[in-house]
């Protein structure tokens, strides 16, 4: 079945951020490329069920116990609960969205899985303070991709100038991640998929957004960004397939600069392996913006989208925000 979802391309970002992270799940964190090779011959690797014996004799950390086929990682979590925020609001507000994040994943919440660094140690400050006693900067000093997780949201529901949109995503990234790479990171991905929401084509917003990566991360996406064929295994040797954003963030300019459509850029991220959840959330909201952009329809497949757990949920909020 190869039918496609047709969406407006804020909504396909948003769509197609959640759809790579629920992909990306099964194999999550399982590092090691030759084994998932293996499973790809006679499973696939979209929307697997978590497995530990998956895991069993190679390098990689089984997180997922818990969740199934279709549910999100923390990451889809997290832009889930900025587009329920948004959607409640109007508008980020930094106080309501932290005592939102605190209801949702600490102590009693609804969220039901593993809890990454980031996220504890930004409850841990929480947790004992009143809202009023709430920091402007509340997160870990982390790069992980906790960072990124709830750009897809940010980025597709401003409405102003870039430069207003880079300090509402400091402001956004520091409340999980207070850590100039990773605010950097967010900026150079954020300015990316804004300006393929604005009509440019990928390639150039990838390259446009340099000026935004800082000094850390503007080196390693040039290099990302000069190779002339898609090679996501080599990529992912090159940089690194952990949870770093250094890694994590060149991966995502190389797919997504040769990558022909969005179901191409989804399975060679997994095929990477290590945090293919972290990086899917904004590989995944700049293919579907892209494909929307260009050919007038979202390339996210209707049977990858069907499988996301709570898909009408997402739905019924992505048409209120229409």
């Amino acid at each position: 079945m190869n039918a496609n979802i047709r969406l407006e391309p804020r909504a396909a970002a948003i769509l197609g951020a959640l759809v790579a992270d629920a992909a990306a799940l099964g194999l999550h964190w399982l590092y090691d490329p030759e084994r998932i090779a293996q499973i790809e011959q006679s499973k696939g690797v979209v929307f697997l069920s978590p497995d530990v014996r998956n895991y069993e004799g190679v390098s990689g950390y089984f997180a997922h116990g818990q969740k199934q086929t279709g549910d999100s990682s923390a990451y889809g979590e997290l832009c889930q609960l900025m587009l329920r925020h948004v959607a409640r609001h109007g508008k980020f507000y930094r106080v309501d969205y932290q005592s939102e994040y605190r209801g949702y994943f600490g102590p009693g919440g609804g969220y039901r899985g593993y809890v990454d660094s980031p996220t504890r140690q930004t409850l841990q400050k929480l947790l004992p303070l009143t809202p009023e006693e709430f920091p402007l900067q509340s997160g870990a000093d982390d790069d992980q991709f906790a960072a990124l997780a709830t750009l897809p949201v940010v980025v597709a529901t401003h409405t102003g100038s870039l430069d207003a949109l880079k300090n509402t995503i400091e402001q956004v990234v520091r409340l999980t991640n207070h850590n100039d790479v990773a605010v950097a990171s967010a900026q150079y991905t954020g300015a990316v998929l804004h300006d393929v929401l604005a009509g440019k084509p990928v390639v150039q917003a990838l390259n446009d957004g340099l000026e935004h990566a800082g000094e850390t991360l503007a080196p390693l996406l040039e290099e990302a960004l000069k190779t002339q064929q898609l090679d996501a295994l080599a990529a992912g040797k090159r940089f690194g397939s952990a949870c770093h954003v250094p890694q994590g963030t060149p991966i995502i300019a190389h797919i997504a600069k040769h990558a022909p459509d969005y179901r191409t850029a989804v399975t060679e991220n997994i095929r990477i392996g290590g945090d293919s959840c972290g990086r899917a959330i904004m590989l995944g909201a700049i293919m579907a913006a892209h494909t929307a952009q260009q050919n007038g329809l979202n390339s996210i497949p209707l049977e990858w989208a069907a499988k996301l757990s709570n898909l009408s949920k997402v739905a019924d909020v992505l048409v209120k925000l229409a």
